[in-house]
């Protein structure tokens, strides 16, 4: 088992940052990749990015790039998300997952689910 615990979560006003992290526990040496997650109320999980373990290759959906950056520390096991030009309808709960197999866009594609943490961007 994998255990993902985010963190850095807040309110911002638009325009601002915001980092995000999400450190992982137990069983690490088996993660292939580890992305995040968003889910706004009313809405599906929507893909924000993810990064390959070993290697460190990324991926970012339409609506993030350009603005939000995913990195890893694996001495840390932990994973990053910095966010910049925040705008309201970033405004989610984030979710970290992890993934024994694939890089993917598909939640379905991730074992393992941090509680997430809420983003909130003011007008």
């Amino acid at each position: 088992q994998v255990r993902l615990v985010e963190s850095g979560g807040g309110l911002v006003q638009a325009g601002g940052s915001l980092r995000l992290s999400c450190a992982a526990s137990g069983r690490t040496f088996t993660i292939y990749s580890m992305g995040w997650f968003r889910q706004a109320p009313g809405l599906e999980r929507e893909f924000v990015a993810s990064i390959k373990w070993s290697g460190g290759s990324t991926y970012y959906g339409d609506s993030v790039k350009g603005r939000f950056t995913i990195s890893r520390d694996n001495a840390k096991n932990t994973v990053y998300l910095q966010m910049h030009s925040l705008k309201p309808e970033d405004t989610a709960v984030y979710y970290c997952a992890a993934s024994r197999y694939a890089t993917s866009e598909k939640a379905r594609d991730y074992d393992y689910w941090g509680q997430g943490t809420q983003v909130t961007v003011s007008s």
